[in-house]
């Protein structure tokens, strides 16, 4: 109950902070490419029920679903602002709206697309698809992009076990870090 509580007041008081940003790079979006301003990814959530996930349109309307590290040029697919507000993250930002909707929580496993198959299977046989999936994680400040899927899962799982409030702000600190310093972004 406490993570949640946590999850709703940073939430809102987030949204009250970056209410301009988050319209300004609407407007960016909108301005700078064809296609809808947010893009709703379709995601595996707790107890591996599909959800819809918001992010920031940074990719052309034409890019295929699926995971950026299966694609072989992912840098064709993105607009012209794409590049930027995915390495500063702020692609991320209506994420928002699916903690303040309980579908997530600002800190747990990485929701995994809808056909990443591999994902949900490792995590499901770690006893993992019970944890609300999160903004950021463990395995995101440890390597985000960069780590093999099965080495994702060991660091949700020790996640998983050693689940605290300080563990959480430590996750949610090192993010921050990490994100001034666009560490482990590939594309």
């Amino acid at each position: 109950m406490m993570k949640r509580t946590f999850d709703l007041l940073l939430g809102i008081g987030l949204l009250v902070l970056l209410a301009v940003p988050l319209l300004a790079i609407a407007v960016a979006v909108r301005l700078t490419s064809e296609g809808p301003i947010l893009h709703w990814s379709k995601r595996i959530g707790r107890n591996n029920k599909i959800f819809l996930m918001p992010k920031f349109r940074s990719m052309k309307i034409s890019t295929p679903q699926v995971a950026t590290h299966l694609m072989s040029n992912p840098e064709i697919y993105l607009t012209s602002i794409g590049a930027f507000i995915r390495k500063t993250s702020l692609d991320e930002l209506p994420q928002l709206y699916s903690v303040l909707s309980g579908d997530m929580s600002f800190v747990g496993p990485r929701p995994a697309l809808f056909n990443q198959d591999d994902l949900v299977k490792l995590r499901t046989e770690r006893g993992l698809s019970h944890l609300r999936p999160g903004i950021t994680g463990w395995a995101q400040v440890n390597g985000r992009d960069e780590l093999p899927i099965p080495v994702k899962v060991e660091f949700d799982y020790f996640y998983a076990k050693n689940y605290s409030f300080w563990l959480d702000l430590k996750i949610i600190a090192m993010t921050a870090y990490k994100v001034f310093r666009a560490d482990g972004v590939q594309h």
